[in-house]
């Protein structure tokens, strides 16, 4: 429990996403009841917790709730892992989250593991001064790149490149330049960057870059996971109705596994994931 801004005592939760082992996953932190926290109170509590993202959920209404998320360092328009953790903090049923991406349904089961369904997805071309200042803020070059998987900027709800390389060890051995890489992400407006391995035909190895929020990676993205999602289907590389496993965090001793799920009668992604207190 602390102490926002406006002298309102908080209470905040602590999970991890997309694993069923608090040691693995993503941490998220999640405020149930922020009606009375304003914004520097939320960015404050989000930077004293310290974790990718903290959800705070400002408003309800039956099902419907108002939620906002918040990295240590910036607010996010949506964040998929802390979504799954929100909403198996509020228990089985079906909720509808109101973020500033727009509205993303959230289903949760008896066994805990959440479903959202993410707002429409697109994918852009990244143009090639983009891609050149993105590769070298990696330390990567052009010959590291998956042919089959074409640089592109997707979207599921915020704006991540999508980077695939032929190599796992590439994946593996990340080592990018931070300041680079933030100042090149603050100016192109993304949220992380969606770095990829095609393990097989329906499996991917996963990493995420996160230096815009404060944190240097991510181990579980499930807004990233749903921009994937649409680029794949935009570019035809799966079947109109697959389902795919995201292997991440795995390289940060958080091992976390994301399912997508593209329905050819859905438009938005199907992102899922289980869901425990932490400590």
């Amino acid at each position: 429990m602390t102490r926002g801004t406006l002298g309102v005592m908080t209470d905040i939760a602590r999970y991890a996403a997309f694993t069923l082992d608090p040691a693995g996953g993503n941490p998220a932190g999640v405020v149930l009841d922020a009606a009375g926290l304003d914004d520097p109170a939320m960015q404050a509590i989000a930077a004293d917790v310290g974790y990718s993202e903290t959800a705070f959920v400002t408003s309800r209404d039956g099902g419907r709730f108002r939620v906002r998320y918040f990295s240590p360092q910036l607010e996010i328009p949506f964040c998929g892992h802390a979504t799954v953790a929100t909403a198996v903090a509020l228990g089985p049923g079906e909720h509808l989250f109101v973020t500033n991406a727009g509205d993303v349904p959230v289903l949760v089961d008896e066994s805990g593991t959440a479903t959202l369904t993410s707002v429409d997805p697109h994918v852009a071309d990244l143009p090639g001064d983009a891609l050149t200042a993105l590769l070298a803020a990696l330390r990567w070059s052009a010959a590291d790149l998956d042919p089959e998987l074409p640089p592109r900027v997707a979207f599921g709800g915020a704006y991540h490149p999508v980077i695939a390389v032929t190599s796992r060890e590439r994946l593996a051995g990340l080592d990018y330049d931070v300041p680079a890489l933030r100042s090149l992400m603050t100016e192109r407006d993304w949220t992380t960057v969606q770095l990829v391995f095609r393990a097989g035909p329906d499996t991917f190895d996963v990493r995420n870059p996160f230096p815009v929020g404060g944190v240097y990676e991510d181990p579980a993205t499930g807004a990233a996971a749903a921009a994937l999602g649409g680029y794949l289907r935009e570019l035809e590389l799966v079947p109109a109705d697959a389902v795919l496993t995201l292997r991440q965090g795995d390289d940060m001793g958080r091992p976390s596994r994301i399912t997508v799920r593209l329905d050819p009668a859905v438009s938005g992604v199907r992102v899922s994931g289980p869901a425990v207190p932490i400590g």
